[in-house]
C-alpha cells in the first residue's frame, strides 16, 4: 500500500449546487442560533424557569449550539470555495467535538425523559428525586460521558493510515467517512462503534422509550380530557424528535458497510447533526406555555 502523510482531506459532498447549499445551511444555522440562544437567555432571565426541566433544556440548547457550530461554519466556508477541503488536524478536531456532542446529547435526552417521568408519574417524590445537586451531577455526567466516548473514537481515528488522495464522501469529518477512506486496519474502530452504539446510543434510547411509555400510561389515567390531550401532545412531540435523533445517529454509526450510499449517509448525518438542533428549541421549549409567557415578558 502506498501510505502517505495526510495533511488535508477533500470533501466530496460539495460536488454540485454550492450556492443553494450555502443558502440552505446558512438559514438552518441562523435558525438554530436564534432558537437555542433564546432558550438559554429565557431560562437565565426568568426565575419561573429555574426548575430541573428547564435546567436540562438549557444544557440541551448549549449542546445544540455546539453541535451546529462544530460543522456548519466550515460547511459554509467550503460552499464558497472551488474545492472543499479540511486539514487533517482540523478533521480530527471536528470529529472529536462532534462525537462529544453526540454522546452527551444521547445521555442528556435519557436524563430529560427520566425527569419528565418523575414529574408526571411520581410527583410527590419529584423534589427529592430531582434536587439541585442531583441535576448538577446528572448534567456533568452527560458531558463527561460524551467526552470519554469521543476520546476513544478520536484516538482510534488518529491511528488510521490513508493511501493516495485523501477524499471523504461527506460535507464534514466524522468517524464513518474516515473509516471508509482509510487503507489500514479499521476493525478496532468498527468494534468501538458497535460497542458505543449499544451503551451510548441504544441504552439511553430504551430508557427514553420506557420513561415515555410510563408517562403515557399515567396520562391515560387522568380524569380530565383536556389534561390528557395537552400532556399527550407534548410527550408525543418529544418522543418523535428523540426517535428521529436516535434512529438517525444509530444508522450513521452502526450501518453495515454493504448498505453504504453516499447520498443516504449525508442525509442521515444532516438529520441528527444539523436539522435536529434546529428543531429541538421549537419542540421542547417554544411550544411550552411557560416559555412563551417568559418570552412575552422579555419582549
Amino acid at each position: 500500500m502506498n501510505q502517505t502523510q495526510v495533511t488535508e482531506f477533500v470533501l466530496l459532498g460539495f460536488s454540485h449546487g454550492q450556492p443553494f447549499l450555502f443558502a440552505l445551511f446558512l438559514a438552518i444555522y441562523l435558525a438554530t442560533l436564534l432558537g437555542n440562544s433564546a432558550i438559554l437567555s429565557l431560562v437565565s432571565l426568568d426565575p419561573h424557569l429555574h426548575s430541573p426541566m428547564y435546567f436540562f433544556l438549557s444544557h440541551l440548547s448549549c449542546l445544540d449550539l455546539c453541535y451546529s457550530s462544530v460543522t456548519v461554519p466550515k460547511i459554509l466556508a467550503n460552499a464558497l470555495r472551488p474545492q472543499a477541503t479540511i486539514s487533517y488536524r482540523g478533521c480530527l478536531a471536528q470529529t472529536f467535538f462532534l462525537m462529544w456532542c453526540a454522546g452527551a446529547e444521547c445521555a442528556l435526552l435519557a436524563v430529560m425523559a427520566y425527569d419528565r417521568y418523575a414529574a408526571v408519574c411520581q410527583p410527590l417524590h419529584y423534589a427529592q428525586a430531582m434536587s439541585r445537586s442531583t441535576c448538577a451531577v446528572a448534567a456533568a455526567g452527560c458531558w463527561l460521558w460524551g467526552l470519554l466516548d469521543s476520546a476513544v473514537h478520536t484516538l482510534l481515528a488518529a491511528r488510521l493510515s490513508f493511501c493516495g488522495a485523501a477524499q471523504l464522501q461527506h460535507f464534514f469529518c466524522d468517524v464513518p467517512p474516515l473509516l471508509r477512506a482509510a487503507c489500514s486496519n479499521t476493525r478496532p474502530n468498527e468494534l468501538a462503534l458497535h460497542v458505543s452504539s449499544i451503551f451510548v446510543g441504544l441504552s439511553p434510547f430504551l430508557l427514553v422509550v420506557i420513561s415515555y411509555l410510563c408517562i403515557l400510561a399515567t396520562i391515560l389515567g387522568m380524569p380530565l380530557a383536556t389534561s390528557r390531550h395537552k400532556a399527550f401532545s407534548t410527550c408525543s412531540a418529544h418522543l418523535l424528535v428523540v426517535t428521529l435523533y436516535f434512529v438517525a445517529a444509530n444508522l450513521n454509526y452502526n450501518r453495515p458497510s454493504s448498505g453504504y450510499s453516499p447520498a443516504a449517509d449525508t442525509l442521515v448525518s444532516m438529520l441528527y447533526c444539523i436539522v435536529t438542533p434546529m428543531l429541538n428549541p421549537l419542540i421542547y421549549s417554544l411550544r411550552n406555555q411557560e416559555v412563551c409567557e417568559a418570552l412575552r415578558k422579555v419582549v
